[in-house]
């Protein structure tokens, strides 16, 4: 087993032990390329898509927020071009008869195939490439050609009384699709004028057949999208901006340079003028984590003929009429939290023991601050704790922990990230003070608890 292949089974491994993603309905055997967050993932996840949201909205005067639903009218995944073009490359194994993605039984090979290649010219170089494939399963070189399979999700939603196969309803494949269809009402209700964006975080659904790697490819997700509406003239303009921020943004949540990089799609669809992947270097090689994309006009112009509403912008200084152009950000919740927790995870030496420690950035940790009674049979102590962790759970998430020794509470504090331990001693009844112990360094100071918020808060901050 490769050192990052290693490294990946150890990090999904300490996800499940420590409460962050676990398999789902893993009871009843689990359910394929579905999971649920556990309370310290829901706390992650939840601040990756605060950290999302201010830099998106709240920080910004020419964006607003949407949350629109999963369940649409089907003549809008008509009009996107879902029914009939959403779709991955599927082979069968002829001996075992497993399915598999193409583009995955290829990238594994290290050939590069872009999912936007048409069904001719995904099997043209699968069949130049098929010495280098074997079946994941079986071990066999012998795979059926390549058919396109639909990723939309069906629903029987509203056709209760008739055969829903024929008409049905959709979960939603990608989120965007809900601001275009809302662009009119936020442009009538708002005071927004173009340039503006409509951001939104919300869940999309795909019939994926070969999910894997754990949370980074799933049937259920999360996305955290924002639609760029422009002038068509300034497009260009506005794309090569929204990449340098959206780069800036990664920095910015603490990922490591190094491990980011720009992947430019060679295979565009027809509609599109430009899109970039910004990629991370997962333990399983560089995958994409958001894409940038200059989309055009298409999405409202395929939306204004299947509505029969028009959906033009009159400017309000010059006069002009025009169909915005559209620059989408597009990045995963999960995405975004498997290359946090990848970035975070660290094994040092300490004292001839391997210290299991995720160094997330302090705005990120699920659990800012822990609060130790020194002894938990000592009522004094533990009801001073008490007292403390109730003062400070006000402004930051904490959490209360008397259980074994206080090594056992640190070397459990790391491996979740929280980034400081205040201990509750007997000089803390003597004179109102504890003792601070830094996640990174583990160096440790004593403080008075009455400036303890303040100095938990400056460094948190």
């Amino acid at each position: 087993m490769t050192q990052d292949r290693q490294k990946f089974e150890k990090i999904i491994s300490l996800c499940k032990r420590r409460g962050f993603v676990f398999p789902s309905s893993e009871i009843y055997g689990g359910f394929a390329a579905v999971y649920d967050y556990g309370p310290y993932g829901v706390e992650l996840s939840n601040n990756i898509k605060s950290a999302w949201w201010k830099e998106m909205v709240q920080y910004r005067e020419d964006i607003v927020g949407l949350d629109s639903a999963i369940f649409m009218h089907p003549k809008i995944w008509e009009a996107s071009g879902h029914v009939k073009g959403f779709s991955d490359p599927l082979t069968e194994c002829r001996k075992c008869n497993q399915r598999f993605r193409v583009d995955t039984l290829l990238d594994d090979a290290g050939v590069f195939a872009d999912e936007k290649m048409s069904e001719d010219e995904i099997n043209k170089i699968f069949d130049d490439n098929k010495e280098k494939i074997a079946c994941p399963n079986c071990s066999a070189k012998d795979f059926a050609r390549a058919e396109k399979f639909n990723l939309l999700v069906q629903s029987n939603l509203g056709n209760l009384t008739q055969d829903w196969t024929k008409d049905p309803t959709y979960l939603r494949g990608e989120t965007c699709q809900g601001i275009y269809v809302n662009y009119k009402n936020v442009l009538n209700s708002s005071r927004v004028k173009i340039p503006f964006g409509i951001a939104q975080i919300g869940k999309a659904f795909r019939n994926e057949i070969t999910a894997r790697q754990f949370i980074f490819r799933t049937r259920e997700f999360e996305q955290m999208e924002m639609q760029y509406f422009v002038h068509p003239s300034e497009e260009m303009d506005h794309y090569e901006k929204w990449r340098e921020r959206r780069w800036k943004f990664y920095l910015d949540i603490g990922l490591k340079e190094e491990n980011l990089k720009w992947h430019k799609h060679e295979n565009l669809v027809f509609y599109a003028k430009e899109a970039y992947d910004i990629e991370y270097n997962f333990p399983f090689g560089f995958k994409e984590l958001e894409g940038v994309h200059a989309r055009g006009n298409y999405d409202l112009t395929q939306h204004s003929k299947f509505s029969k509403v028009e959906l033009d912008y009159l400017d309000p200084v010059s006069g002009e009429k025009y169909i915005p152009h559209i620059v989408e950000t597009s990045a995963g919740v999960a995405r975004t939290f498997l290359a946090i927790i990848s970035d975070a995870y660290t094994e040092e030496e300490n004292e001839g023991e391997i210290r299991v420690v995720l160094k997330l950035p302090f705005k990120l940790s699920p659990i800012k601050v822990a609060v130790f009674p020194l002894l938990k049979n000592k009522p004094e102590l533990v009801e001073k704790a008490k007292a403390i962790f109730d003062d400070l759970k006000l402004s930051l998430m904490c959490e209360f922990d008397d259980n074994g020794n206080v090594g056992k509470r640190y070397r459990r504090q790391d491996e979740i990230g929280t980034p400081f331990c205040v201990t509750i001693d007997f000089e803390t009844l003597e004179n109102d003070t504890v003792t601070i112990r830094d996640r990174d360094s583990m160096k440790q100071e004593r403080i008075a608890i009455k400036e303890l918020s303040n100095h938990l808060q400056q460094r948190v901050s």
